[in-house]
Order: structure tokens, then sequence, then C-alpha cells
């Protein structure tokens, strides 16, 4: 009975220690998902690329230090400027989505939220500058869409950021 209670103990343990090797385990724990796997590779012709106009957005990005949802001065300076653009006659009504960004460090939680701070800080300094917070809506996108793929210092300083959409 001892030898069959041991080896029951030594299996859990065992599973235990595997398991908890695993990446993909604290993954699923944290209720992040992997990436799909690759599909097949396919052998038709790539479709001839047809370049397609990327609308600009009027108004600028700002930029955020590591870990941060404060207003720096220089960006502030910025969303001044992008007040000019709410004033315009021609964008009276029009409606903005203030998007917040992270770099690629941190879980997906964690730059969920600090994307969310992010773009509610833009809307408020906006507001704060008179700007209609009725047309002003916020989204955060964590680190799910960087504008800058490298995984450098430089790349991550792009990436911290709140970019401005206009809707209408």
């Amino acid at each position: 009975m001892k030898i069959r209670s041991l080896s029951v103990i030594l299996l859990v343990a065992l599973i235990s220690i595997s398991l908890g090797g695993c990446g993909c385990f604290w993954q699923h724990m944290k209720g992040e998902t992997p990436p799909p796997a690759a599909g097949p590779a396919t052998t038709t012709p790539p479709e001839k690329k047809v370049d397609v106009p990327v609308a600009v957005s009027p108004l600028k990005d700002i930029n955020f230090d590591f870990d941060k949802y404060a207003i720096r001065d220089a960006d502030g300076a910025i969303l001044k400027e992008n007040l000019k653009w709410f004033q315009a006659k021609e964008n009276a009504g029009k409606k903005v989505r203030i998007e917040g960004h992270c770099d690629e460090r941190g879980t997906v939680e964690y730059n969920l939220v600090l994307g969310q701070k992010r773009a509610d800080s833009a809307k408020n300094f906006l507001v704060n500058l008179g700007a209609d917070s009725r047309l002003l809506e916020t989204v955060s996108y964590g680190k799910e869409k960087p504008v800058d793929p490298g995984h450098n210092e430089a790349a991550w300083a792009k990436n911290r950021r709140a970019h401005f959409l206009a809707l209408q």
C-alpha cells in the first residue's frame, strides 16, 4: 500500500514539474493564447501587389515614457496643435478615436490597462483645453498593434503612444 501511494505521489510530482517548465502552461493560466501555427505552404503564385493609398491622419500622435501615462511637455504642445483641428469649422462635429498603445514588454492584461490610461490621459488633456468630450472616444490596443516591430529601445519608444484617428 505504501509503495502504491508513493508511486502516485511521484507521478503527480513528475507531471507538476513537467507542466511547470512549459511556457504554454503558464500562458494558458494567464489567459494568453499562443499565436496560431503556420499553415501548410502553398504553391500558388503570389497575387499582384496593388499600391493602395494610406489615409494620413491630420492629427499627430504623442508618445509616453516607459510604464507611464503622464503627458510630457513636448507632447502637450502636440496636443495643443491637434486642438486646432477640432476648432476648425470644417471639422465641427467630427469624432476622433484615441488609441492607447504600449511596447511589447509586460503582460497582455497590464498593457491593455496601461494603453487605456494613455488614451484617457490624452483625452482628458484635450478636454481640459476645450475639446468636446462627446466627440472623443478611447480604446486600448495594449501591445497588439505596434507601429515598429523591432525588439529594441528605439522601437519600444515609438510603440508607447496615443494614436489619433479621425472617424468622420
